[in-house]
């Protein structure tokens, strides 16, 4: 379901939280092991510390790459669709008003149920209905134009048309095939792993008896922030950053059936 509150905020929430945690416990244990005198640990500190949180850049900046293109993929491959039915769509104006009205039928139905695959959100139950729909309005359409192409008065109509429902059709499996591209588990469990033991490490390493808490917040958030805005473009359905604007190219081909 589209929304502010939703899995990804409760995620990063917990993310933040453990950051905290993890820099306190670091905290702890150096104030632990200077009350007992013990002072080599801190040797080779620094090029660890920096390592890690180098290492933690370079993945943030990949992951976050990645998830971008993932979503711009994705947005592109709506745009494509919407042009791809609006070029079959006009292309019925090549046919008699009898054959015309018939297919604008179909398409009307076909569109609707196009823009339904995007509106029903995360629920794939609803998605999987709407592609099966989707499914049997475009097979329906096929075959329309599949025996109009059979009289010789539609030789020149259907070499317009074919190609472009072939297409239309097409591209329905590739949008399917971008939604569900998604960051690997893998690298997102890398990433939470490294975002919790850099704050470990700034916080085992800090010199000063008590911790910046101003600085460690923001530093956190900003960590956090990114790492939301990662998982937000991963999916595009349902929190900030979705894909309504593309969606908008969908919703104008109903003005092309009024």
């Amino acid at each position: 379901m589209k929304g502010f509150l939703n899995i990804n905020i409760i995620i990063t929430v917990i993310l933040f939280i453990g950051m905290l945690l993890m820099d306190f416990i670091g905290f702890k244990i150096r104030s632990y092991r200077n009350s007992k005198n013990i002072t080599e640990y801190n040797t080779g500190l620094g090029p660890i510390e920096g390592a890690l949180l180098g290492l933690l850049s370079l993945l943030l900046a990949f992951t976050f790459n990645f998830s971008a293109s993932r979503y711009d993929a994705r947005r592109q491959t709506i745009i494509s669709e919407a042009n791809d039915i609006g070029t079959a769509l006009l292309r019925t104006n090549l046919y008699p008003d009898s054959v015309r009205n018939l297919l604008k039928a179909d398409f009307k139905q076909y569109v609707e149920a196009r823009i339904s695959y995007y509106e029903v959100g995360d629920d794939e139950n609803k998605i999987q209905l709407a592609s099966d729909r989707s499914a049997l309005l475009s097979q329906k359409i096929w075959n329309s134009v599949a025996l109009l192409s059979q009289r010789p008065e539609n030789v020149l109509r259907s070499q317009q048309m074919i190609p472009a429902v072939n297409s239309m059709i097409d591209i329905t499996a590739v949008r399917d095939d971008k939604r569900i591209a998604y960051v690997p588990n893998s690298i997102l469990y890398l990433l939470f792993i490294l975002c919790l033991s850099s704050a470990f490490i700034i916080g085992y390493g800090r010199k000063e008896k008590k911790p910046d808490w101003i600085m460690l917040f923001f530093f956190t958030l900003m960590i956090t922030i990114t790492v939301y805005l990662i998982l937000d473009l991963d999916q595009g359905r349902s929190g900030i950053i979705t894909m309504d604007t593309a969606h908008q190219k969908m919703l104008e081909l109903r003005k092309l059936l009024n």
